[in-house]
């Protein structure tokens, strides 16, 4: 929560809305893609991201970068690091947003579990990706 933000505050955090309301909208997929990504990976500390410039995409950030960056701010993402230590990818999805030099952590427990929403969805990783690339650069827009 921002106090006395003003109008271009509040188009310049525009992006988080529309992040968290395309996460709502998409949950089950998102769900399945980040089960499916972590079954190709196997065990890795990167993160799934979502970088909204240029154009909405999926990343993966890398543990290492979150720790040097969260040094150059100061610690002021030692929450995070707490948050990406306690994930249990088989209750809940975290993803990073990032956007407008700003990052947002996006962390829900889908109903079903990540595992059984990518049974259900039935789509490999790769069709997923596009699927929601393409619905992503439809639903947010950075100005």
């Amino acid at each position: 929560m921002m106090f006395g933000s003003t109008q271009s505050n509040q188009g310049a955090n525009n992006w988080r809305q529309q992040l968290n309301d395309f996460v709502k909208q998409n949950q089950k997929e998102l769900a399945a893609l980040a089960w499916g990504l972590m079954q190709q990976r196997g065990e890795s500390e990167d993160t799934l991201g979502i970088d909204l410039e240029p154009s909405p995409h999926f990343v993966y950030c890398p543990r290492n970068a979150i720790e040097a960056l969260n040094q150059k701010v100061e610690n002021q993402l030692q929450e995070i690091l707490g948050i990406l230590d306690a994930h249990n990818p088989k209750q809940e999805v975290l993803i990073i947003g990032i956007g407008s030099g700003q990052i947002k952590l996006v962390q829900f427990e889908p109903e079903p579990s990540p595992p059984d929403c990518f049974a259900e969805v039935a789509k490999d990783v790769n069709t997923l990706l596009e699927h929601l690339e393409e619905r992503m650069c439809e639903q947010i827009a950075i100005e």
